[in-house]
This record gives C-alpha cells, structure tokens and sequence, in this order.
C-alpha cells in the first residue's frame, strides 16, 4: 500500500502478537461475533492502532479513552495519510483534520489545522472544554496553543518531500482514482489506488470502540487528500460524515473521497440505516448503493469505503471499489484483518 504504512505496519509486528491472515469477508461473516468490548477501524494499519486501544478496553476503561489514543499513536508515526507525516497541500503545506464523538452526543472536530501532532486530542478538548464542535485554521491552531499543545516544526517528513517533488514536475490535482489504477498487493489485499503522477490520493484513519459498559464512542483522523488545494477539508472532521456515533444503535466512520461522503452525509445516513434495523455490513451497502446511484459512471473513479459497528458488538464494511480493509480487535489473541465486498467488483 503506502510506503509508510509499509513500515508502520512492519513496526507494529513487533508489538502485536501472532495476527490472523488478512480473511475475505463475504456477507456477515465478522457480524456473528457479539461481543464487548471490541474495537474496529479502517485498513490493515488498523491492527496496531487497535492494540493501543485494546489495552484501555481490557482494563474496563471508556470507548472514548480507547479510540482517542488509538489515533494518537499513529497521528504519532510518520506515515503519507495521517498526521504531520502527510503529504501536504498543492501549496507545499501539511494541514490535518479529525473528529471525535462519545456516547452522549458530545462531539468535537478541528479541520485545516497546522503544526499541531494529535489533531484528534485537540478536537477532544474542544469537545469537553468549549460550546463548540469545529474550530479550523488558525483559530484552531491558536486554541491548542492555548491549551497546551506543542506547535511542531512545518517541515515536511521526508517521504511526503519526495512525493511532492514528483508531484510538482506536473502538478496536476486529480482527486479521482480509477480502479484499473490500482497498483499491486500488499498483505494479500489491493492497495488504494496510486495516481498516474505516482501520488497517493487520500486515506483516513476511523476507530470504533464499544467498551465493558456497552459505550460506544468513535474518531477519525486525516491528513487529508494528497495535494488538495489550499484550505480542501473533506469528510474527516465533520460529524455525520467522516465519523457519527449514536449509543442506542452503533456507530459509522469512513475512508476515501470526502466529498463523496459528505453528499449523503455518510456516516449518519449508516446509523440510520441500522437504526431500522439492518446489519452493519447492509447498513454500509445500503450507504454505498445510494452513494453510487447518484452517478453511477463516476462512482468508478473514486473509493469510498464505509465501516460500521453496533451496539451488540458487530461490525460489516463495504465499498464502492475492491481494496477496501478493515481490521477488528476483540480480544488478546489479536486483531484480525478483513477484506470488505464493493459494489464494483475486480
């Protein structure tokens, strides 16, 4: 997949104990385990986030302290689609957006936001400590400054730096993929698509937890769209979007294209669909059908994937295109990684 997710993943190896192969998943299989607590979140780098939060919901701690630093620690690694390691903006700047919901509605997100490591933390403490659910750009900066976060340095790690010289030979944004442009295997799963330039496109990091007390709380974590233009937020930091969380039903996030998710406010309209009583892996189809019947011939040149847990303990993903993962943690033996079915197909 990533280069970075390459030797993030590698790293988490040798933490993790023994990992299940990555399983494809047709219909409900990962749906007949209820159980708590559990914690689920998007791609395959999902299995070492999943272990920091799984040592918070072992020892009965809350959903909310779970997902929190489950997105710290990879906000902390350098890696192409999250955290300060990103690939930046058209203009050469890394900016970061996240959101984080808990299980009473409370919600708190930060969108095109600079220099600070843990986005999510900063959107957490908007959450518990302001009347407010968004603060962007320089406000937002200000506030964690403010609160105490550190400003950390602008300079751009050195796998985005290569990637963005490659970009800017021809600085052609494409924010849409095509699936025959899906470039190889990594861990036995196609890897999101690459564009012609050689540059990654997008990518977010969603956990979903539900603890010992039947809680469940969410957060989501981006840099964003590879060389977006200047001041590009997508779906990640907004509520009902990139994340949404609902504690008498279950709770959604997303990964891929923003901007097609936010059309049908994504995460909510999966909510609701379990609300009505569907599994997760329908409520994420249903999500996903009414996505690609806007335009269907469009629909074939971007990914969006959809990942969905419910207040028993089971969880179902689906996606437009092939190459959508999603890893699982439920107990101490270690996570497991699943392949979700698309609705278009290899």
């Amino acid at each position: 997949m990533y280069k970075s997710r390459r030797k993030f993943l590698q790293h988490g190896a040798m933490i993790l104990p023994a990992i299940s192969m990555i399983t494809s998943c047709s219909s409900q299989e990962e749906e007949k385990a209820t159980t708590a607590p559990i914690v689920v979140s998007t791609w395959d780098s999902g299995l070492a986030v999943n272990k920091i939060a799984w040592e918070i919901l072992k020892n009965k701690g809350k959903a909310i302290d779970a997902v929190e630093k489950g997105a710290n620690s990879i906000e902390n690694t350098i890696n192409c689609c999250v955290g300060l390691g990103g690939n930046p903006d058209r203009d050469g700047h890394v900016t970061l957006d996240a959101c984080i919901m808990d299980e009473n509605y409370n919600c708190g997100s930060v969108a095109f936001l600079e220099k600070i490591k843990n986005p999510i933390s900063v959107a957490r403490k908007i959450m518990e400590t302001t009347p407010h659910v968004m603060l962007v750009g320089e406000g937002a900066y200000q506030f964690a400054i403010s609160n105490g976060f550190k400003s950390e340095s602008d300079q751009l790690s050195a796998d985005a730096s290569k990637e963005y010289k490659k970009w800017l030979v021809k600085s052609e944004y494409k924010p849409v993929i095509n699936i025959e442009k899906q470039q190889g295997k990594v861990n036995n799963h196609a890897a999101p698509a690459k564009l012609e330039d050689g540059s990654f496109n997008h990518d977010t990091m969603g956990l979903l937890a539900l603890d010992t007390q039947l809680n469940l709380s969410g957060a989501c974590t981006t840099s964003g769209m590879g060389f977006k233009m200047r001041g590009r937020v997508g779906d990640s930091p907004i509520i009902g979007g990139g994340l949404y969380v609902d504690n008498e039903i279950g709770a959604a996030t997303s990964s891929g294209q923003g901007e097609e998710v936010i059309r049908i406010c994504g995460t909510h309209l999966v909510v609701e669909y379990m609300r009505m009583g569907k599994s997760p892996h329908e409520a994420c189809k249903l999500a996903i059908e009414r996505l690609v019947k806007i335009n269907p011939v469009k629909a074939k040149t971007f990914q969006v994937g959809f990942l969905a847990l419910n207040k028993k303990g089971e969880c179902g993903a689906y996606a437009v295109l092939p190459g959508f993962a999603y890893s699982v943690t439920k107990g101490d033996e270690g996570g497991q990684v699943f392949q979700s079915e698309s609705y278009f197909k290899d």
